[in-house]
């Protein structure tokens, strides 16, 4: 049952946007745009920008210069947009009620909570594990939680920092599951991750970071098979940047 809000924030865009944290430069004139459609993957080596872009995306950082929009607003309400954390906190309380506590500022009547938390566990496939206190949840459960927590109030735009990092294969292959289903639905995903291999399996665009700054962007297919800087080149082959 949607209750979207009526405004959308899509597309977000950066234009030149610079972010800095005291005298260092996280964030280097970056231009870009997250528009509806597939999944857009983030990648890039430790400390590349991708969590500082991510969180720009969501608004909660704003840019040293330069200018951020989404849907051609210079402000919107974080209503239609999500994000989840690599290590999301999850309350003390069972993973319904982690749910409720969502639900309460979703707009979403009361009533209908029941059914919209029954549809939730069943999209992240935690049907059974409601009662579950969250905080006694493995790994990979709690960040499926944090998925249906962050999509409780139906946002078109939902931003995920690593969210299969330290995570076993088949822990892994339940969240990349859950976030195709959620693509399917016709959420916009932007997500970071440091695992080529899924990147190669979710993203129908690519965004190549390294020190802050852009370097290459498009349709995954055609950055996987050829890429245009010598950076991307040796990052795909293993290499470690610095």
């Amino acid at each position: 049952m949607s209750m979207r809000a009526p405004v959308s924030n899509l597309p977000v865009h950066f234009d030149d946007v610079t972010i800095r944290a005291g005298d260092v430069v996280i964030l280097d004139r970056i231009t870009l745009s997250f528009s509806p459609g597939a999944p857009t993957v983030l990648i890039g080596p430790n400390g590349s920008g991708k969590s500082t872009l991510l969180r720009t995306a969501m608004g909660l950082i704003a840019p040293a210069q330069g200018r951020m929009t989404w849907a051609g607003r210079a402000s919107a309400s974080p209503a239609r947009r999500a994000i989840v954390f690599q290590r999301p906190t999850m309350l003390r309380r069972s993973a319904e009620a982690n749910l409720r506590y969502a639900l309460a500022g979703s707009g979403i009547a009361r009533a209908e909570w029941p059914n919209r938390m029954a549809e939730l566990l069943e999209l992240v496939g935690m049907k059974h594990l409601g009662e579950r206190p969250a905080r006694r949840l493995s790994g990979g459960e709690q960040q499926r939680l944090a998925l249906a927590r962050a999509l409780a109030r139906d946002p078109e735009l939902l931003l995920l920092d690593e969210p299969t990092a330290s995570l076993d294969p088949a822990a892994t292959k339940a969240i990349e599951d859950v976030i195709r289903a959620i693509a399917g639905r016709g959420i916009k995903i932007v997500m970071s991750t440091h695992d080529l291999g899924e990147a190669k399996r979710l993203a129908g665009e690519v965004v190549f970071l390294h020190r802050g700054r852009l370097m290459e962007s498009g349709p995954a297919a055609a950055f996987f098979a050829n890429q245009h800087t010598e950076e991307a080149r040796r990052f795909l082959a293993g290499e470690l940047l610095v």
